[in-house]
């Protein structure tokens, strides 16, 4: 379901930017000591055995050229938009597939 965005939020070039309240509210909230704040609508975990670790991990991103042959370039843009994380992930199963499995420098 998508919700309108509150009329007091300014968006600037696609990034939210807060309104000075609600800067104040925040401050007032990271001022708030942990034991006052009222976590019992929350429960509590302790069993982690379900978790998944890395899985919300979003390497960062370069900007590199990288030449490729024209045949190469042409088959990995046949499947449309996407073609570039197509390659990253072509690269990045063979890099997993090492014996070594280096980790990027």
């Amino acid at each position: 379901m998508k919700t309108e965005p509150s009329e007091n939020i300014v968006r600037i070039k696609g990034i939210l930017k807060l309104t000075e309240e609600q800067r104040d509210e925040l401050r007032k909230l990271a001022a708030t000591p942990d034991r006052d704040i009222d976590t019992s609508d929350i429960p509590e975990i302790t069993d982690f055995s379900g978790f998944e670790v890395g899985k919300f991990y979003r390497p960062i991103k370069e900007t590199v050229t990288v030449r490729l042959d024209s045949d190469v370039l042409h088959w990995l843009k046949q499947g449309g938009k996407g073609y570039q994380s197509r390659l990253n992930a072509i690269l990045r199963k063979e890099m997993k597939a090492q014996p070594n499995n280096r980790k990027a420098a």
